[in-house]
């Protein structure tokens, strides 16, 4: 490549360059600041919706155990309740799981862990090896526990309360047991797109209600679940994690009144769908918008850069003598034509001067 079109060369990719940046700058710049902002807009929505599911799901929780401990705590200050007589706690009791039909059994247990009275008319048993009546002898005001039902032989809640004397004096305990059905219906079949679900674990991290049936029946161990662990170890509430098969998940959790956990959790590919298509499609716009940014460019940098070349030729020949090269673009009405004309009264300002030499030569050689 000669120098000649090493320059040519030079000034037309200058220019194409510049055009190039000029125009694409400002678009990388729009495109980076809308992908910052759809990226905000949709997590927050996710964040929002999440959130909004499992308040109204820990509330249905919520409610539920409090109804049932208000429901305890009224018929234990009931006077047949008090008597810790079972001829007349029998009739309560079967009384309670029919007014409140989602109780499959009501009983009363002694201090010393014997049963009192239970409304299904069965043989009375020993519960003083329950958690729960243990926990109401030790002196909490409700007692709870998440087993399966010596009665049902099914996943059972258990509830208790004291039975107090108006000295306070405890007489016993007062217990409604609940299939876990009843409870967890609605956390069970709330979905969130085609992998998201909701799960409920006990305080030991113990499976109380689940979309598997499997995993309810059997009250799996979910303590060492990542977003469990999260959720009672460093009371976070929301978890970005990668499970076994490698796909992320993102989890929120949110405590229940009991010390329950409640976690929402769903594949994070689904659940930022929107926000990798948005991007892609602006990825490809952007995409799109260069090179007809690039097209135009070729065309205009061509279209600004010949000019220039004629000129710098024009600008050469001038330089070594040749007087008659031809000045295109002096009727250009931009700095081209200021250009054009400026090397035209150069070429001019040359010619008269080399006339001017030229005459002294001669006129002195002629003396």
């Amino acid at each position: 490549m000669t120098g000649d079109r090493k320059i040519r060369f030079g000034i037309f990719h200058k220019v194409l360059l510049t055009m190039v940046l000029v125009a694409a700058a400002p678009l990388s710049a729009t495109w980076y600041i809308n992908y910052l902002n759809s990226t905000e807009n949709i997590g927050r929505t996710i964040r929002f919706q999440f959130q909004q599911g499992l308040t109204y799901l820990t509330h249905h929780v919520n409610s539920w155990v409090d109804m049932n401990h208000r429901m305890l705590r009224q018929n234990a200050n009931i006077p047949d309740t008090l008597s810790m007589d079972p001829e007349r706690q029998n009739p309560l009791m079967r009384l309670i799981t029919k007014e409140y039909d989602w109780n499959y059994l009501a009983f009363t247990v002694a201090t010393d862990g014997k049963n009192i009275a239970r409304s299904d008319g069965k043989d009375p048993k020993f519960y003083g090896d329950r958690v729960y009546v243990q926990q109401v002898l030790a002196g909490k005001r409700l007692g709870k526990q998440v087993l399966i039902g010596k009665t049902s032989g099914k996943p059972a809640l258990v509830m208790a309360v004291p039975i107090q004397d108006k000295e306070n004096a405890l007489r016993g305990v007062l217990a409604i047991a609940m299939t876990i059905a009843e409870l967890s219906e609605r956390i069970v079949t709330t979905r969130i797109g085609n992998t998201g679900f909701a799960f409920l674990v006990d305080e030991t991290g113990k499976v109380i209600a689940h979309p598997s049936s499997e995993m309810t029946s059997s009250r799996q161990d979910l303590s060492a679940h990542p977003a469990v662990t999260a959720g009672f170890a460093s009371n976070a509430r929301e978890l970005l994690y990668t499970d076994e098969n490698g796909r992320r998940v993102i989890a929120h959790m949110q405590p229940t009144t009991l010390g329950w956990l409640m976690v929402m959790q769903q594949d994070y590919d689904e659940a930022f769908a929107a926000l990798q298509e948005s991007n892609r499609n602006a990825f490809i716009l952007l995409a799109i918008t260069v090179a007809i940014v690039i097209v135009i460019a070729f065309v205009f940098s061509s279209r600004l850069s010949r000019p220039i070349m004629q000129l710098t030729e024009a600008a050469d020949a001038v330089s070594r003598g040749q007087m008659d090269v031809a000045i295109e673009g002096e009727k250009r009405g931009d700095e081209i034509g200021l250009l054009a004309a400026a090397i035209n009264r150069l070429r001019n300002s040359t010619r008269l001067a080399m006339e001017r030499l030229t005459r002294i030569a001669k006129k002195q050689k002629t003396n």
